[in-house]
């Protein structure tokens, strides 16, 4: 029983130490940051979020305790030579490849780029021929237990690919784009961030620690023999991709099961290093290449199809739909195409807002599913309900703001959360008085007048009727 109570006394204190670091405090704020974000490009785009700041950091800090707890006890099997001084080359490395690309701030490309800067300083710079700080700085690159540390990122990644299955999804985020012809289209961004607390089993450096009955994967020439304690530290991981081809739920799917295979391969190469170590060289370059190829497939899946969440004149198109609302409540959801509201044909926003207020205490519409397939829904109307009953509809050409591409710099990012106004709104405004005017013309009426008319970009907020039942009412 001695090592038991050894191993979980030594638990005890590491999480202790782990709850006193300031370090996972820095992780909630940095997912509270990132959650806020996303609210904040929200309200920008359309005014609304479908989630609440504090609402998404807890669903994610409880995932991430969760996802934690699993890693942990997995490590009681991994072990790794992990060190104060190698998570310092991680978060060095880290910032210098994000000089390069922000989304290089990954443990798996850091662990990959340090795997091959251990190799070629290990056949190119003689130990014996450096001194002082160059010295001290090879040493602590060729101590970094590189098979453990990119085991550890490949299990980072089945952890990331679960989550995005689970909460990718629930959370995505509906966005504005601009297309390739200067056309708002509608997407989804798939993103979030997760604290994980990790407390992992290392070699002890001193005479304290508690000895083992198994033999860890990683760690020690001899650890049979090696006495081993836990170090506790906190790993923030993230994911972000967007679709405008896809469903939500099928991109999260997809997305989710490329980054665990992703994970099952760079953890199996890792541990292969161990009974061949040239194959740490082959993990490393996999660690890049593997990952670089899951965004590059990406990429390539949806380029060159039809935007889902695009206005085509057919109906109404929608992007989103605000839990909790007369449309959640309604069964609508986004994707669908609203084509009759109360009898009348809905093309534009406009209509739809007309049409809803024709029949102010009741709603009857003709939507068209995903698939293509006509269904009819009905529901009573309430006072203090949603004048347009919590629906996002895909973007139409009054759209003011999009959210910037992904090759905008990080400043483009972090101005306004990501929203930019549309650089070609002029130009589209432009012709739609042009539009007007000709039309105007043919109708034979006075053209410069009805093309100074431009329709408000949001229809504005209707007076509560009073022969609408209150809420209350309702059966």
């Amino acid at each position: 029983m001695d090592p038991l109570l050894n191993g979980l006394q030594e638990a005890g204190q590491a999480v202790l130490g782990l709850l006193s670091m300031p370090y996972l405090y820095i992780a909630v704020l940095l997912v509270w940051w990132h959650a806020s974000q996303g609210v904040t490009l929200q309200r920008r785009l359309f005014h609304v979020r479908l989630y609440g700041s504090l609402y998404l950091v807890l669903i994610r800090l409880g995932a991430g305790a969760v996802v934690g707890l699993a890693l942990s006890a997995a490590g009681l099997g991994a072990g790794a030579a992990l060190s104060p001084e190698t998570l310092l080359c991680v978060w060095a490395a880290m910032l210098v490849l994000a000089l390069f690309r922000l989304r290089y701030i990954c443990l798996a490309y850091a662990a990959g780029a340090l795997g091959l800067l251990q190799a070629i300083l290990s056949w190119t710079v003689p130990a014996d021929q450096t001194s002082g700080f160059a010295l001290e700085a090879l040493q602590a690159i060729d101590d970094i237990d590189v098979p453990g540390l990119l085991f550890l990122a490949g299990l980072l990644h089945v952890a990331e690919g679960f989550l995005v299955r689970v909460q990718g999804a629930k959370t995505a985020i509906p966005l504005f784009l601009e297309g390739k012809r200067g056309k708002p289209v509608g997407a989804y961004a798939l993103s979030g961030a997760w604290p994980i607390p990790l407390l992992w089993l290392v070699p002890s450096s001193g005479g304290d620690g508690f000895s083992l009955p198994w033999a860890p994967l990683f760690g020690s020439a001899a650890a049979d023999m090696a006495l081993w304690t836990f170090m506790a530290f906190p790993v923030v991981i993230g994911f972000s991709d967007r679709t405008e081809t896809f469903w939500p739920e099928r991109k999260a799917k997809d997305a989710g099961n490329q980054l665990i295979y992703y994970g099952i391969v760079l953890a199996a190469l890792a541990a292969g290093a161990i009974y061949w170590p040239p194959l740490a060289v082959a993990a490393s370059i996999a660690a890049f290449g593997l990952h670089e190829a899951l965004v590059f497939f990406s990429r390539f899946r949806e380029a060159g199809r039809h935007p889902l969440y695009a206005q085509d004149g057919t109906g109404v198109k929608i992007l989103a739909v605000l839990p909790g609302t007369p449309a959640a409540e309604m069964g609508l959801m986004a994707g669908e195409t609203i084509r009759k509201v109360n009898g009348s044909t809905t093309r534009t926003k406009e209509d739809l807002h007309a049409a809803l207020q024709r029949q102010s205490a009741f709603c009857k519409m003709e939507v068209a599913n995903r698939e293509g397939h006509v269904k009819f829904l009905q529901r009573a109307r309430y006072a203090g309900e949603h004048h347009q009953l919590g629906l996002v509809l895909a973007p139409d050409e009054s759209a003011d703001f999009v959210a910037t591409p992904r090759s905008a710099s990080l400043w483009q990012n972090l101005r306004s959360a990501g929203a930019r106004r549309r650089a070609g709104l002029a130009f589209a405004r432009s012709e739609s008085m042009a539009a007007n005017a000709e039309q105007a013309a043919a109708e034979g009426t006075d053209a410069a007048s009805e093309a100074a008319v431009i329709e408000p970009e949001t229809p504005p907020m209707p007076q509560p009727d009073p022969g609408l039942p209150p809420r209350s009412a309702k059966k």
